[in-house]
């Protein structure tokens, strides 16, 4: 049976670098590669040769250090065939809907479009995580630049149907303030109270807010919750598509 670590790392400023590990293969997979020191640095911590980077998306911040960690590992790099051309490095392309083998370990490819026209994020169920980079993150989501709400709210509901139980890990470290938008616009939700009293604690010892649990966010996020009743009659929105409820979220969490 398949066994896995999970490392996660600041590189930047606010980005996460991620690191999983499966014992039995010796595969080491990098989520996207922000940096390269932080990435060598925590493979040279735990002993690991680093054998794969999956990519999600094009932006800088995420694919920066491709070509550096190929040249020094030899690492296969592979991204989503919609964004081909503009991700360095590029050896194998996945879309949406696709289950495929990365050095052994099984990866489920999630189109989530919306932030880029080609994000993807990755599951892998036998970790019992998923990497949704700048798709979804704690209590938030990315910035529409390219796609529309409607597009991203079909993306979060494909990651949202994901079993409760799947650790979610994030591309940056947003939640403070993303909290602060979700409180907002859903200031009677009891278990968002909890949450925002969580990450306030944590980012006040300098600790990260992720991973976190799906499950949380399901009952947290605004971003999800755009069908909930309870949101819904919270934005005054009553009757509205979950799509333009979704929009009207993003556009406040722009303001802040």
């Amino acid at each position: 049976m398949a066994s896995f670590e999970i490392r996660q790392f600041s590189c930047r400023s606010d980005n996460f670098g991620v690191l999983v590990h499966e014992a039995e293969t010796g595969t080491t997979i990098a989520i996207d590669a922000p940096e390269e020191a932080p990435i060598v640095d925590a493979l040279a911590a735990e002993n690991w040769q680093l054998t794969h980077i999956l990519t999600t998306h094009y932006h800088g911040d995420h694919v920066e250090a491709n070509e550096a960690l190929k040249a020094r590992f030899q690492a296969e790099i592979i991204g989503p065939d919609k964004e081909r051309l503009k991700i360095p490095g590029l050896d194998r392309t996945v879309a949406g809907g696709e289950t495929i083998d990365v050095g052994g370990v099984r990866v489920e490819v999630i189109a989530t479009p919306g932030h880029t026209l080609g994000e993807v994020s990755y599951y892998l169920p036998e970790a019992r995580a998923v990497f949704a980079a700048d798709a979804l993150f704690s209590l938030g989501c990315g910035r529409l630049f390219e796609g529309d709400a409607a597009m991203m709210w079909e993306s979060l509901k494909r990651l949202r149907a994901l079993p409760g139980e799947t650790m979610l890990y994030c591309g940056h470290e947003y939640t403070a303030t993303n909290a602060q938008c979700a409180l907002s616009v859903d200031p009677d939700n009891v278990a968002l109270q909890e949450r925002a009293r969580e990450v306030d604690e944590l980012r006040r010892n300098g600790r990260p807010t992720l991973p976190v649990l799906l499950e949380r966010e399901k009952k947290t996020n605004p971003f999800l919750r755009a069908d909930h009743p309870d949101l819904i009659s919270a934005m005054g929105m009553t009757g509205a598509d979950p799509a333009e409820v979704f929009a009207a979220i993003r556009k406040k969490r722009d303001q802040y």
